[in-house]
């Protein structure tokens, strides 16, 4: 529920100077885990900033954050890519293939190769031949699931005696920071408040760490500095924002759509090689992706096509889907209390910048949230399974109201054009 409040913040400083763009994701996030901890501590769920949630979190948010990396990259350029699942999906297929026979480095980089071959599959029909970028996409999702049950029937099945799954992969290894994760293991039983709530999700991050989950962060900034901060960052995202004027300029166009294309495909595959070279899943398993590439998508509209924005969406659609992995009808019951001290917090900010309105219907929903908790002891487990995609819906919805796509997202290119 933080990204939801991530909106404006308050002047502050002299001359009514507004706090910089990051120092207000600070503030917001800060506020958030504020909240979750009192809420911890007043629902009796330690869970909700407990190690074991952060690690879950962490890796469940890491094929999000691939996905979501790789929408950012084809959008970027000015293509939408919603083919993201079918690229995740054909990366697992390739990444529990090459894992199996070769090691998880080797199905490190299928699964980037067999992601990146949907990407260039997705250009060829969007860039060159014009099509629809909302039924390419859905070509390729259709492609992808089709493909790889297909080759997991014909390779996997001899094998595994099932033509869905495949044997057992090996995984990478996993790390932790000691003797900094037992010193903070202590202190997070100790459970005082404030002080376990910060060790528990330290220790989250700094416990079971593979090298892929490495990777992935380390992919964040790498990608902002491409893309912001170099010359080939500069034309791509102006093939985003205004293609003929680009081209005026000496830019090949379709050159830097098709690359921007096929970098998305292949981040998308290494989102599907964590689901499977990461510990905690056996190897491919049909249906395994369960929508991650379309939440994602989700999170790089949420994260308003920035890197560190759609890193903190996928940190939300991770911890979500975490969260109700551990206690899930217990510890998401206990967030309509958390959800409640935030919407009073945006209240009362709306109040200080005399939006009456607006802060009218924080209260009606902070009623209504405080009223799911009091009257309810657990939410049905068919209900919790949907956590992730239920916060997928919230988010979105509220975020759209301030969102800003590159301006030439989804148009159709041509040579020439006027």
């Amino acid at each position: 529920m933080t990204s939801v409040l991530a909106g404006r913040i308050p002047s502050a400083g002299r001359g009514g100077k507004k706090l910089p763009g990051w120092a207000r994701v600070l503030l917001w996030v800060v506020v958030g885990f504020v909240a979750l901890a009192i809420t911890s501590y007043q629902t009796g769920v330690p869970q909700l900033t407990g190690s074991g949630t952060v690690q879950a979190a962490v890796r469940l948010g890491i094929p999000i954050l691939l996905a979501a990396l790789g929408g950012l990259w084809a959008e970027r350029a000015g293509v939408i890519n919603i083919g993201l699942e079918g690229m995740m999906i054909m990366g697992t297929w390739g990444g529990a293939w090459a894992g199996y026979q070769w090691g998880p480095l080797a199905g490190l980089i299928a699964a980037a190769a067999f992601g990146a071959l949907g990407g260039l599959l997705h250009a060829i029909a969007t860039v060159s031949f014009g099509v629809n970028h909302i039924v390419s996409g859905v070509a390729i999702n259709l492609l992808g699931a089709g493909a790889a049950k297909y080759l997991s029937t014909l390779i996997f099945e001899p094998i595994s005696q099932n033509p869905r799954q495949s044997p057992p992969v090996p995984k990478f290894d996993t790390y932790s920071m000691q003797p900094v994760a037992g010193w903070l293991q202590q202190l997070e039983d100790l459970q005082r408040v404030g002080i376990s709530d910060v060790a528990g999700v330290l220790g989250g991050l700094v416990s079971g760490v593979s090298p892929l989950t490495m990777l992935a962060y380390l992919l964040v900034p790498a990608s902002y500095l491409v893309l912001w901060r170099s010359p080939f960052g500069l034309r791509l995202r102006s093939c985003g924002e205004n293609p003929v004027a680009a081209a005026s300029l000496g830019v090949n166009v379709y050159r830097y759509k098709y690359l921007a294309v096929i970098i998305s495909g292949a981040l998308a595959g290494i989102g599907g090689a964590a689901l499977i070279l990461n510990p905690g899943q056996a190897g491919y398993l049909e249906g395994q992706t369960n929508n991650r590439g379309y939440i994602g998508l989700a999170a790089m509209i949420f994260g308003n096509w920035r890197p560190g924005g759609l890193l903190g969406g996928a940190a939300l659609f991770g911890y979500s889907d975490g969260l109700q992995l551990r206690s899930g009808e217990t510890s998401v019951h206990a967030l309509f209390y958390g959800a409640t001290l935030l919407l009073v917090v945006v209240a009362a900010l709306q109040v200080h910048r005399r939006h009456w309105l607006a802060a009218g219907i924080s209260l009606v929903a902070a009623a209504a949230m405080y009223s799911v908790y009091w009257f309810t002891d657990e939410l049905p487990e068919e209900l919790t399974a949907y956590t992730p995609h239920l916060v997928t819906l919230v988010v979105l919805g509220v975020a759209a109201q301030q969102l800003r796509p590159p301006a030439a997202n989804g148009l159709q290119y041509r040579r020439g054009m006027d």
